[in-house]
């Protein structure tokens, strides 16, 4: 039921929302900065796999993409790569990833490998977190807990929810999730849509 809620959604989007938006925001991409309009990165998926995340490009071409997570106000942050992230309308396409079954709707965000390595000196035995398929959307987003991990303690806050979710997993869980992230969460990202600078 999980996987059937996965395709139904991911082609929704796919069909309706991504066949004329993402040629749009790749034309913006291109305009404000050379370079390709996706960025493709490695991330950790369930059972500790590697797979290719799909990803808007934010950033100025650079070397530490793969190991240097963006920052607060990061210089390699385009001026269209800003909005795209404060809109999270740069992970639109991991619907791609959903309908290929690397991620799914619901679950824990997927990290880079060099991510996980950093946050495990911070919380210890991460595996659990990836017992479950990476999700778009999760407890972790509902909570507010989106966007730069910064400190210590939205890393603990983040594990604590991704570890509640794993705990607790089920279809009638993901349904509440997603009802959750269109009710609370969607409107907040169309009000970041909006042209200007971050709050």
């Amino acid at each position: 039921m999980k996987r059937a809620l996965d395709l139904f959604v991911s082609i929704l989007v796919i069909v309706f929302v991504l066949s004329w938006l993402l040629p749009i925001l790749a034309l913006l991409i291109k305009w404000d900065s050379r370079g390709p309009a996706f960025f493709l990165q490695k991330r950790v998926g369930r059972y500790g796999r590697l797979f290719t995340c799909f990803k808007l490009r934010t950033m100025y071409m650079n070397k530490e993409a793969d190991e240097s997570p963006a920052s607060e106000d990061d210089p390699r942050i385009t001026r269209i790569g800003s909005w795209l992230r404060r809109s999270h309308l740069d992970e639109l396409p991991q619907f791609g990833n959903v309908f290929l079954g690397s991620m799914s709707i619901v679950g824990p965000r997927p990290y880079m490998p060099a991510d996980i390595q950093r946050y495990e000196r911070i919380v210890s035995d991460t595996e659990w977190r990836m017992k479950v398929k990476p999700g778009i959307t999760g407890m972790a987003q509902l909570e507010g807990l989106h966007g730069v991990c910064c400190d210590h303690e939205i890393i603990i806050k983040r594990y604590y929810w991704d570890r509640w979710y794993v705990a607790n997993a089920s279809f009638t869980l993901d349904l509440r999730i997603f009802a959750g992230t269109l009710i609370n969460v969607l409107p907040r990202r169309i009000a970041a849509m909006r042209i200007g600078p971050s709050e």
